[in-house]
């Protein structure tokens, strides 16, 4: 499998982990999620993310299903594994374990002790040490779940020093003014140019992101196709049209943002789709209510609506 590089664009859909109503492990509905989103039009993959429920699998169960995504994936698109740790000792052993399998990268996210910027620099000084040269990597920006703030400068100050890092996953909200800083800095010279990829709440602001110059998202949504369709809008140049897509599909991307119960949201659709057998969220998680898939169905019958008017 190809390497990660700085050139990534389009859409990595963060992926979900399967699991039979008992919490185990489903890899019959993984390679059925592997499936739907490469039919969508995904680009690559993320797996073991916050929304994949990384914390909540055993080390052993990490590689079962890493190992079942890359064979089912083959060569056909990138995959980033998530491999942010509370130590260095089970970054580096699932990096090595992940990248022998076939991964075209890690993800790794600050931890939430560190909170100055020299704290966050000096951390990322030992990400470079315990991955190595030849590991290529995506920072991850998210603070609603790190408690990490990391301005556009320190972001800056960490690509110079990380020559391995070639994207950036970025998800701080409000969040536009830093991802046009970060870019601009790129274009004027001041840093290598990276990877931008926006994770934003299912895409919440996937649009204006475009426009202030990511090269695509990493983000996971019940209707993948949403986010391809505004990318490939946007790249040719069909503005408005990417605007018209993502109207279409926002009331449910909302919903399905709320805190605590959005992950349970997106299995209940993804199921519902056929793409996984069950939408249990493993211990501890939430449950729908009866009124809460009330309003599921609701608004997926008025995003049906929405779609016949634009097409």
């Amino acid at each position: 499998m190809k390497a990660l590089d700085a050139s990534a664009k389009g859409v990595y859909l963060i992926a979900v982990t399967p699991f039979r109503d008992n919490g185990d492990l489903d890899l019959d509905s993984t390679d059925r999620m592997v499936d739907f989103y490469l039919e969508k039009g995904a680009t690559g993959l993320t797996i073991l993310g916050i929304m994949g429920e990384a914390t909540k699998l055993t080390a052993d169960e990490s590689r079962i299903f890493v190992s079942r995504v890359l064979a089912r994936v083959g060569s056909r698109v990138p995959v980033i594994v998530g491999a942010s740790a509370p130590g260095f000792a089970p970054m580096r052993e699932l990096t090595a374990s992940v990248m022998d399998m076939g991964a075209s990268g890690v993800m790794v996210a600050p931890p939430s002790t560190v909170r100055t910027d020299d704290q966050i620099a000096a951390y990322f000084d030992m990400v470079n040490e315990t991955l190595g040269p030849d590991v290529p990597w995506c920072l991850q920006d998210h603070p609603v779940s790190t408690g990490v703030q990391m301005s556009a400068g320190v972001i800056l100050r960490i690509l110079k020093h990380s020559p391995a890092c070639v994207m950036l996953k970025h998800e701080d909200m409000p969040g536009l003014a830093k991802l046009s800083a970060i870019r601009a800095a790129g274009d004027r010279g001041e840093t290598r140019r990276i990877s931008i990829l926006t994770g934003n709440g299912g895409g919440l602001f996937l649009p204006e992101e475009l426009t202030r110059g990511a090269d695509g998202a990493m983000t996971g949504f019940a209707y993948p196709e949403m986010m391809v369709g505004v990318v490939d809008a946007h790249a040719a140049g069909d503005i408005e049209r990417a605007h018209d897509i993502f109207d279409a599909y926002l009331p449910l991307a909302r919903y399905e943002q709320q805190p605590n119960i959005g992950l349970a949201v997106r299995k209940h659709i993804m199921a519902e789709r056929g793409v996984i057998a069950s939408a249990a969220v493993r211990k501890p998680g939430p449950k729908l209510s009866a009124a809460d898939i009330a309003d599921i169905e609701r608004l997926t019958r008025r995003q049906e609506r929405r779609l016949r008017e634009i097409q």
